[in-house]
């Protein structure tokens, strides 16, 4: 039972993720809501860094949709851990970047813990 809630949990992560990086194909200025103040989301050199950010997001939701179709809970376990640290970085480059704490944790903090708790139900249920 745990372990069904933790992979409906790493795929609503996925999903998020995925739709995150989507989105930020289609409408950049969103971007701005993470939490870097001053982004310039109308500049081109600016989206086209954002483009390589969202690339990065949608492959990182598809490598979970991939493990939860053919891998082990474990495997899948040591892939949210590691991943974790994404969430993380984002979170301290918020942080380093003056951005709301609202972002850095509610957002990008949260993410991380969140990613961590689901890689240990994995690896322990």
């Amino acid at each position: 039972m745990l372990i069904n809630v933790a992979n409906v949990l790493a795929g609503l992560i996925g999903v998020s993720i995925s739709f995150i990086g989507v989105r930020a194909f289609w409408a950049p200025q969103a971007a701005a809501g993470f939490g870097i103040p001053g982004t310039p989301t109308e500049d081109r050199t600016f989206q086209a860094w954002l483009s390589v950010k969202a690339v990065r997001d949608i492959a990182a939701g598809l490598f979970i949709f991939i493990l939860l179709a053919g891998a082990t809970p474990d495997l899948l376990g040591w892939f949210m851990l590691a991943a974790a640290g994404i969430p993380a970085g984002d979170a301290l480059v918020v942080w380093r970047s003056n951005g709301p704490k609202a972002a850095v944790y509610g957002v990008h903090g949260a993410t991380a813990v969140v990613m961590l708790a689901i890689g240990v139900i994995l690896l322990v249920a």
